[in-house]
């Protein structure tokens, strides 16, 4: 196993380091083969010399049995042990993955590269599974800790909240306001707990049913009219002028929500006043769509993590977000062979750009 505190083995080190139980094994199994075969050719000649009338130097006889005795045991043990210790290493290694332990990494050092081919892909397969089930592992446990604290934190707000409510002794319009509250929370987790199940639901699927030809174009306006509450509120432009005749085969359904989230995270973060410019660009294999604001842009350290789950750029909660929207459309842009970029220039706005592929397999 690797270990950066230990010291440079020794010619000892590395001789009792070949010895294994599996080789052990071997070597007694080899013995008691070479010894039965040497005993067997042994009495064999006696015999034979016995009915042809001639004579047996037992004394040569002897050697010669104890010396192929003791040089194919030595073999067997060079051998077996050099080709069987990567295996066993590797069972022992195996049982510490079954216990949960994925850290182990197998480094058999000058040993392997004497091993059988099969073994060393074994072990560097097996290295590779570890570091990611390690990898997933980690993940896991960050999940957890985000999704406990992103819906523990409305939890404890609509319980306030409520037992206020329940306690009497509020104005109408703080009755109304704390209403509100409560209901904007639940809205929340409702919405988290939707993208949950969908985002897993897809995390465990490589097949997308339901595919159907629809115009692209005709999605994207009717995704952006969807939020006309939304920027007419911020006064926000819209220019969808660049939108091309585009068609598309894939799931719509599905699709609508890569287009909604975009165009959702756009006005939110666009202030009063600005604009966001939508264009659909049909090339030769593949559609492009961007979507641009002029909002308040993503900091220049937070871009590369924007599609991670739970992650949100904006520290402050100013605006309220569950950090799954755009991991969502990532996974689905995926489905369907697409791709999503992001550019941003921090405090002048964002740009999003989504490939699909005209022939989706």
């Amino acid at each position: 196993m690797t270990d950066k505190n230990k010291s440079k083995p020794t010619t000892t080190d590395r001789f009792f380091g070949l010895v294994n139980r599996l080789g052990v094994k071997l070597t007694v199994l080899s013995t008691l083969i070479i010894l039965a075969a040497d005993i067997l050719t042994f009495t064999a000649r006696i015999v034979i010399d016995m009915v042809m009338g001639g004579t047996t130097n037992t004394t040569d006889m002897i050697s010669i049995v104890a010396a192929s005795t003791i040089v194919g045991s030595l073999l067997a043990f060079a051998i077996g042990n050099a080709v069987l210790k990567p295996l066993s290493l590797l069972t022992k290694a195996v049982r510490k993955v079954a216990d949960g332990d994925f850290s182990v990494q197998l480094d058999i050092g000058w040993v392997e590269r004497y091993t059988i081919k099969e073994l060393r892909e074994l072990i560097r397969d097996f290295n590779e599974m570890t570091a990611q089930l390690r990898s997933t592992e980690l993940f896991r446990k960050d999940f957890i800790s985000s999704f406990s604290h992103e819906f523990k934190t409305p939890l404890v707000s609509i319980r306030g909240f409520a037992r206020q409510l329940c306690e009497g002794e509020l104005t109408p319009e703080q009755q109304r306001e704390f209403a509100k509250i409560i209901l904007d929370e639940t809205e929340y987790l409702s919405e988290m707990s939707q993208n949950t199940l969908l985002i897993t639901n897809l995390e465990n699927r490589d097949i997308v049913p339901d595919k159907e030809t629809f115009s692209l174009d005709e999605q994207l306006r009717t995704c952006m009219l969807r939020l006309e509450p939304k920027w007419s509120e911020k006064n926000i432009e819209i220019n969808m002028e660049g939108l091309c005749a585009a068609e598309f085969n894939w799931n719509e359904q599905l699709l609508s929500h890569v287009w909604t989230n975009l165009f959702d995270n756009a006005v939110k973060f666009t202030p009063n006043g600005g604009s966001i410019v939508v264009s659909c660009k049909s090339e030769k294999d593949a559609i492009t769509v961007t979507v641009t604001d002029t909002g308040c842009g993503i900091p220049k350290e937070a871009l590369p993590r924007i599609f991670d789950k739970f992650y949100q750029a904006d520290k402050s909660h100013a605006t309220r977000g569950n950090g799954l929207g755009l991991p969502l459309a990532k996974r689905i842009l995926e489905l369907c062979g697409g791709s999503i970029t992001a550019c941003s220039d921090e405090g002048c706005g964002t740009t999003f750009t989504v490939t699909l592929p005209k022939n989706v397999r």
